[in-house]
């Protein structure tokens, strides 16, 4: 691995909301047709809720409040889909979400609050919709663009039951896969990348990009979206091993779908419910006690070079996903544990919209519900905790740039060390179901005699280090405390 990889600072400082446009808040000033369903119903496959982007300007003051400074959106392209991962253009932004006029007015909105947007590049595939496979559909073998996809016979089998005569995505007829072997289709999806980048974007999330399994299609990608702006982020959804996208010459990060696989495992346990979890997560889900944790952290944390660890994309749930207190059973104490090694843990957390007021999903499309922005359907204590949480690490450079010691790791205790020079953070996790006390060996990374002062978590306790700190630390809670 290359050592003088780079990643953008910003990252290493943001916290982030993914945001599904279509459910998360929707404007009067966006004019929308009338066949929506109604915003407080159950989702469903193919219906529009009229979530717009004028919407999320509206609601800029909830994200700021809350402590975020970055927003992931799911696509916002035309699309003749609510969760957009069918472009039909990718110049345009949807004119459900208010269009391009939209997008440049949440984008100068959100910059103004030192908020950074990353949007949700889908390129992969395109859609039955998109002009140059359209092309194909109505013109047949005489189209100039039939080596823009993998075409076996015609006319195209866009429709129906039988399998596309065509390269799709799971062979959903409706998501044929580009051809990015062909030269002009790199040099359109790299004028893309390139283009939104200068329009002020602040980085790229890439929609399943090991499908496109060619190094060199996104090493060129990289060149080209760093020459625009060499601080935008690029994160890869790779769910399991990354190591080969991450020298340094592709992504910056991945979603790190480990680090929810190891939190639903240990802070879960037998709270979670193999019906409500993602299939890719199921063979990690046995429950874990802190040794086990430990291992799995500390997997995480040598996998990749720092510059990448500094910048994962650390989420404990997603469009994709069953939401995480619906994977654990309702259990709040598994999600605020959670929450809290998450804020504490290097990389960027990301809060998937809705998580910090209770909201529950099972699988897509109940995992993409619309936000209830009636405060009286909030868990209000629970937003409160994450909005702790959240200020906690804006407010500790170690959090977000220091050294992670692990000190601690028995039975369902685990304790580490957050480290810069001299400011120090422990941070102690409870996961299990009865009270601990614990001797906690400091004295290798502490001077004898220091105060360490609770500046998280239930009640108050000063430590005193000498060869160990004992403390008491009440079942399924976590405390944090601050070297002074």
């Amino acid at each position: 691995m290359s050592t003088d990889i780079t990643t953008p600072e910003w990252a290493k400082h943001a916290v982030f909301y993914q945001i599904f446009p279509d459910r998360f808040a929707r404007s009067a000033s966006v004019t929308k047709p009338n066949n929506l369903e109604a915003w407080e119903e159950p989702p469903t496959n193919y219906g529009f809720k009229g979530g717009d982007l004028l919407g999320v300007v509206e609601k800029l003051d909830y994200l700021q409040d809350l402590g975020i400074s970055a927003i992931y959106f799911n696509p916002i392209f035309q699309s003749a889909a609510n969760h957009r991962y069918h472009t039909h253009d990718y110049f345009q932004i949807d004119p459900l979400l208010g269009g391009n006029a939209a997008f440049r007015t949440l984008l100068a909105a959100a910059h103004s609050r030192d908020i950074r947007i990353v949007l949700d590049g889908v390129f992969n595939h395109a859609s039955r919709g998109f002009f140059q496979f359209n092309h194909i559909l109505e013109i047949g073998d005489s189209s100039p663009y039939v080596d823009w996809f993998h075409v076996y016979g015609y006319p195209l089998n866009a429709y129906g039951e039988e399998k596309p005569n065509y390269k799709a995505w799971w062979n959903l007829h409706a998501l044929p896969k580009f051809n990015t072997s062909n030269p002009q289709v790199q040099s359109f999806i790299m004028e893309i990348g390139r283009y939104w980048i200068e329009q002020g974007i602040d980085g790229w999330r890439l929609d399943v990009p090991d499908e496109i399994d060619e190094d060199g299609f996104w090493q060129t990608f990289r060149q080209e979206v760093k020459a625009a702006n060499p601080e935008a982020y690029i994160v890869g959804e790779i769910w399991q091993d990354a190591y080969r996208w991450l020298h340094g010459d592709q992504f910056d990060a991945v979603m790190n779908y480990p680090l929810s696989y190891a939190s639903l495992a240990f802070f879960g346990g037998h709270y979670v419910d193999p019906e409500q979890t993602h299939e890719n997560a199921r063979p990690h889900l046995n429950p874990l006690d802190a040794p086990g944790f430990a291992t799995r952290v500390d997997d995480m944390l040598t996998k990749y070079a720092r510059p990448v660890t500094d910048v994962q994309l650390n989420l404990l749930d997603s469009h994709d996903t069953p939401r995480f207190l619906t994977s654990v059973r309702g259990n709040l104490e598994a999600l605020k544990l959670t929450t809290l090694f998450q804020m504490t843990f290097p990389g960027a957390p990301c809060v998937y919209y809705g998580d910090e007021i209770g909201m529950e999903g099972g699988f897509d499309p109940d995992c993409r519900r619309s936000f209830p922005w009636e405060v009286a359907h909030w868990n209000a204590e629970l937003r409160d905790y994450f909005r702790d949480c959240i200020a906690l690490r804006n407010s500790h450079p170690e959090l977000r740039t220091g050294d992670f010691i692990a000190v601690f790791a028995v039975d369902m205790v685990y304790a580490y060390l957050r480290k810069l020079d001299a400011d120090v953070l422990l941070i102690v996790l409870n996961a299990g179901e009865a009270a601990a006390h614990i001797d906690i060996p400091l004295q290798d990374h502490l001077s004898h005699g220091i105060a360490l002062e609770t500046v998280f978590g239930p009640g108050e306790a000063r430590l005193e280090v000498s060869h160990t700190a004992g403390l008491h630390i009440p079942a399924r809670s976590g405390i944090v405390f601050k070297a002074d």
